[in-house]
């Protein structure tokens, strides 16, 4: 794979890593979300937003070795267990994007209730049920 570099309306220098990320960012996490969050990117926090397009949505979201519903499925334990709520909420939206239901994701609080502890997954299944509120509207 080459890594043809092209630039951004800021004059930003984008990478095909990130260009391939950006478009498995999209593909989970909603076009909208992630080009507002893109768009919002300062000089202060580029890097940041470069390094997870390219590392993370790239390099390993891209990796053969799992599918991205059980990717969804990771991060949803790993994010309840993190007590990370603004990223689960992001996270449960991707989980219904790439097929995980909403009783697999009962189940995966229920494990992360024993293994995590219960107020960690108490707030997952409130966050997961603001997110199921904003879907169904």
């Amino acid at each position: 794979m080459s890594d043809k570099k092209t630039t951004d309306p800021k004059g930003r220098e984008l990478s095909q890593r990130f260009h391939d990320g950006l478009a498995t960012r999209r593909a989970v996490l909603g076009t909208e979300y992630v080009d507002a969050s893109i768009s919002r990117a300062t000089d202060f926090n580029w890097p940041m937003q470069e390094h997870v397009t390219e590392h993370c949505w790239n390099d390993v979201w891209n990796r053969p070795g799992l599918d991205r519903r059980t990717r969804s499925m990771l991060n949803l334990a790993m994010l309840s267990a993190l007590n990370r709520p603004h990223e689960l909420k992001l996270h449960v939206r991707g989980a219904l994007n790439n097929g995980v239901t909403r009783e697999e994701m009962t189940e995966i609080f229920l494990q992360v209730a024993i293994y995590c502890g219960v107020p960690a997954a108490i707030d997952s299944f409130r966050t997961a049920q603001e997110v199921f509120a904003k879907v169904d509207e």
